[in-house]
């Protein structure tokens, strides 16, 4: 197994850390963005090169201020095992490339139909409904190519990578399934818990525990540790869309982003609609502390990826 670099962004691990603060979580997530957006602008073709309207859609939508949460655990799942930072960077990369061309397509008027994201118009109303499309295209496109031509990482993980991506994307249990599941589910009154569990652990959590299994693979964790982290990432990505709902319930446009509200009015199934306020909140602590669990099994230090998760619990945004 690789041991850490001294380039790469992280917070120190000391005998018997448990949770990294808010602090230390934050300083990580500055410096893991810079990182993963200095590379993303290396990567994605400049608003001259042709076709200029599609890359400025691309570049519209990438560099609106995000979380970088997906490339966020790509980093601290890989560097709790010891992969240095050349290694994580265009994995990283290729985890928000994907995530954007699906928050792009997510909010055309044949879906979600939003006008906000990430502070800003959405990318529809901002170029139209047919370079949108395009630009979704083209980033999909990216993530896959940003992986497939690292050369740092040998051929065969390069292959599992870009397997590991495209099954948490698609079908039938991943991002595209879920996404499918949660229009199918708008105005019915008979989605019960297990159902509406299968939906967010597809639309949302696919991508999430991927990005985690991802930086695990590179660090060449072992099978038991990849596993370990594949159900923290699993249970992760649960909690962060039970507090998505929640926020689409309790927080303002300023706050998110994006248009609160929506959910109620597409008649969507969520954890409010379904639970009430409370024990919606109630499943979300519930959710926060398996996650955590499923690190104990790990003998190296896990502060950044538990305090990523207290992160998601008590997000405001």
């Amino acid at each position: 197994m690789t041991r850490p670099s001294s380039d790469a962004p992280r917070v120190a691990a000391h005998a018997g850390a448990r949770e990294a603060t808010p602090e230390e979580v934050g300083a990580y997530a500055v410096q893991v963005r810079a990182a993963v957006e200095g590379e993303l602008d290396r990567l994605v073709p400049a608003e001259t090169v042709d076709p200029p309207s599609v890359h400025a859609a691309v570049r519209w939508s990438l560099f609106a201020p995000g979380k970088r949460f997906r490339p966020l655990l790509v980093f601290a799942a890989g560097e709790t095992f010891g992969a240095p930072h050349a290694k994580l960077i265009r994995t990283a990369c290729a985890f928000e490339l994907l995530h954007t061309y699906s928050l792009v397509h997510d909010d055309l008027p044949a879906m979600d139909d939003d006008d906000l994201r990430r502070g800003r118009p959405t990318c529809h109303v901002k170029f139209g409904e047919a370079t949108a499309i395009l630009a979704g295209d083209a980033l999909q496109t990216l993530a896959f190519q940003a992986i497939a031509e690292d050369e740092s990482l040998d051929a065969d993980l390069r292959v599992r990578l870009v397997a590991l991506l495209a099954r948490a994307a698609g079908t039938p249990g991943g991002m595209v399934a879920g996404q499918a599941h949660d229009l199918a589910a708008e105005a019915r009154d008979d989605v019960d818990g297990e159902e509406l569990e299968r939906i967010h652990r597809r639309k949302t959590g696919a991508l999430i525990a991927a990005a985690a299994r991802a930086g695990a693979l590179v660090a060449g964790a072992d099978e038991s540790e990849v596993e370990a982290v594949n159900a923290y990432a699993l249970d992760l990505g649960l909690l962060f869309q039970i507090t998505d709902d929640l926020l689409d319930v309790t927080a303002s446009a300023s706050d998110l982003g994006k248009t609160p509200g929506k959910d109620a009015r597409a008649n969507k199934a969520t954890y409010p609609a379904l639970y009430g306020l409370e024990a919606a909140r109630a499943r979300a602590l519930e959710v926060f502390e398996r996650a955590c669990a499923a690190l104990d099994t790990i003998h190296t230090p896990t502060p950044v990826l538990r305090g990523l998760a207290r992160l998601v619990l008590e997000r405001r945004a």
